[in-house]
């Protein structure tokens, strides 16, 4: 009943067909294209495991997710289940929080204005009236913290990690090991994926890149139920239509040579309402579009991840229409 109500009805992981004479009186669990493991209570764990070799699955996280630079993974996929492989990679992050924090977390100035009892940086002048009804002087001044975004995202995921209870007795105590080494000075704030991408690294944090790139990993594929709360299921899921499409791409734009240029996603208005507005009309989302060095595009690509004998009328559909609506003949 809990993965009907979780993962069936409201977010489409599963399909849970209830016992019945269509069903031999089963219960009947169908995954709905996604893998990953889901903890449905503490003692029972539900695996959704993908047909293709683990190896392969890492494989396409690691390039769709920019885990490449994670200097120190090639050895981790030797795993033959999800559960061994997301232990490794827990482990590994751990490790390498446990290191940076014996080095030294990177922190960063906050800015306070406070009154105080002393000068403190730099002093507010105030009218001579309020001056004299309070007591203390108002400064502004900074303060050197570590409870920055970069460490936030560190304790986060770490603790969606330990939280989960996927990872057993030997990786578990490292997890919470390293939780303790930044639980004292680093707040524990709901972060999101994104907040991993597109950050800026110097000499002082570079080696928080791969840790971040790690981090993306776990917050992107845990699902939406990760808050603070008593809830039993926290889930590492893969949608993997999603992850072929974005392995696809990351492949592409680290093949292609120049001055080819492809863009993902792209929104496409077939046509506009009656009264021209384009955003009530016809819209196409076309997965990939490779366009030539004069900007024209060349071909239209619409991945799926499904074993096709051929390929299905309304697939071939939905391609000339894509083609068309961009003025090109390949598909």
């Amino acid at each position: 009943m809990l993965l009907w109500r979780h993962y069936d009805r409201e977010r489409g992981v599963l399909s849970v067909a209830f016992p019945s004479p269509g069903t031999g009186q089963h219960w009947e669990l169908t995954s709905r294209g996604w893998v990953g493991l889901i903890r449905v209570t503490p003692e029972l764990m539900l695996a959704l495991e993908p047909r293709i070799a683990i190896e392969d699955l890492f494989g396409m996280l690691e390039m769709a997710d920019g885990l490449q630079s994670f200097h120190f993974l090639p050895g981790l996929v030797h795993g033959d289940s999800l559960a061994s492989v997301y232990e490794r990679l827990a482990a590994a992050l751990a490790e390498g929080v446990l290191r940076r924090a014996h080095q030294g977390l990177y922190g960063g100035y906050m800015g306070h204005r406070e009154r105080l009892p002393f000068v403190r940086g730099r002093l507010l002048l105030e009218p001579g009236e309020q001056q004299a009804a309070t007591l203390g002087v108002l400064c502004d001044y900074e303060e050197h913290t570590v409870d920055v975004p970069d460490n936030q995202i560190l304790v986060w995921t770490l603790w969606c990690i330990a939280r989960s209870r996927i990872c057993g007795e030997r990786v578990q105590p490292l997890l919470r090991r390293a939780l303790r080494a930044l639980q004292g000075t680093v707040t524990l704030v709901p972060t999101a994926a994104s907040a991993c991408v597109g950050r800026e690294y110097g000499r002082l944090n570079e080696d928080y890149a791969p840790l971040h790139a790690l981090c993306r990993f776990f917050l992107e594929h845990s699902g939406p139920a990760h808050q603070r709360g008593d809830e039993a299921m926290a889930p590492f899921l893969v949608n993997m239509a999603r992850l072929y499409e974005q392995y696809v791409a990351a492949w592409l734009r680290q093949e292609l040579p120049t001055p080819w240029t492809l863009r993902v996603q792209e929104t496409v208005v077939l046509r506009s309402d009656a009264d021209g507005d384009a955003e009530s009309g016809v819209q196409f989302s076309i997965d990939l579009v490779l366009y030539d060095g004069d900007g024209v595009a060349h071909a239209v690509l619409d991945t799926k991840y499904r074993p096709l004998e051929r390929a299905r009328s309304a697939d071939v559909a939905q391609v000339v229409a894509y083609a068309q609506s961009k003025g090109c003949r390949r598909a």
